[in-house]
């Protein structure tokens, strides 16, 4: 009769199999993409990040180059600027960065449901035609498998512009990824995911750079006092704070300098959110929405 500890042990060598395999079709794959110069979209997260640092591996030995393109966009902090400014340095390519206003130019100010494919299908046709200005002809984005099993409009627009995503491609998912990228010795392993600022928001509200600004400044705040997973979703006069479960404490030992700071920034009722951190927590009513 076969153990529990046997049972685990055949476990975690076929899982170690798996991810070995995986890993191998990835340098393959990359061997295959490089073999002309190329753009990685480059937001600075773990998933680009170690898609560049791959890319880049497999460049060197075909004597080719690897751009990483990042968008400067209205949706997203600088902070994440900065941070894809010192992973594209630490990694070693050229870095270039396109300032963009997709917040009017994408037609997202209302924050509709299309959201996600409408910016992507901006954001990634600018980043074709730098590709084009350079003479490339493909540009890949850092994708994984968990993203294919979730509300991702944009993922239409990658296949529609012809967008290529290795690492889904190779059924890396998101541990894998960290796990590589641990390997690899990136210093973004272990960062945590950071959408888009309209994931705040309910569909259908009003987008203003405004708005977008209080949630940066409540959520740098909230990462301030030892938070890793944090949202700041706003609804109307409420913001409510989502985080991991084990995090919930910390909130409310600080709860008064919480209450404080973000009432400071226009914020009426500072609510904690007991289901605790979700990602795409604004999704949810569309799910539901689709089973009525």
């Amino acid at each position: 009769m076969r153990t529990k500890e046997a049972s685990r042990k055949e476990r975690n060598t076929k899982e170690a199999s798996t991810y070995k395999e995986k890993n191998i079709f990835l340098q393959n794959l990359m061997e295959k993409y490089t073999k002309e110069n190329v753009v990685v979209a480059f937001s600075g997260g773990v998933d680009s990040s170690l898609l560049l640092k791959a890319a880049c591996l497999s460049a060197v030995k075909n004597g080719k180059k690897v751009y990483a393109v990042t968008m400067h966009t209205t949706l997203h902090t600088m902070n994440e600027i900065e941070s894809s400014r010192k992973t594209a340095e630490e990694i070693g390519t050229e870095h270039l960065i396109i300032k963009v206003d997709e917040l009017r130019e994408a037609g997202i100010e209302n924050n509709p449901v299309e959201r996600c494919y409408l910016c992507k299908k901006y954001l990634f046709q600018k980043i074709l035609d730098k590709a084009e200005s350079l003479g490339i002809k493909t540009v890949l984005d850092g994708t994984n498998e968990d993203d294919l099993h979730l509300f991702r409009p944009g993922l239409k627009a990658l296949r529609e512009l012809g967008i290529k995503s290795p690492l889904a491609e190779s059924d890396f998912t998101k541990s894998d990824v960290r796990k590589l990228a641990e390997e690899y010795e990136l210093s973004v392993s272990k960062k945590p995911s950071t959408p888009c600022l309209a994931t705040r928001f309910p569909y259908g509200s009003r987008l203003t750079y405004e708005e977008m600004q209080k949630v940066e400044k409540g959520e740098n705040f909230l990462k301030n006092l030892g938070l890793y997973n944090v949202r700041l979703r706003i609804h109307g006069d409420i913001a409510r704070i989502e985080t991991d479960k084990e995090d919930i404490e910390k909130i409310v030992k600080y709860r008064e300098k919480t209450i404080s700071y973000l009432k400071k920034l226009g914020y009426r009722y500072i609510t904690i959110d007991l289901e605790g951190f979700r990602s795409g927590s604004m999704d949810y009513f569309l799910e539901n929405k689709r089973e009525e």
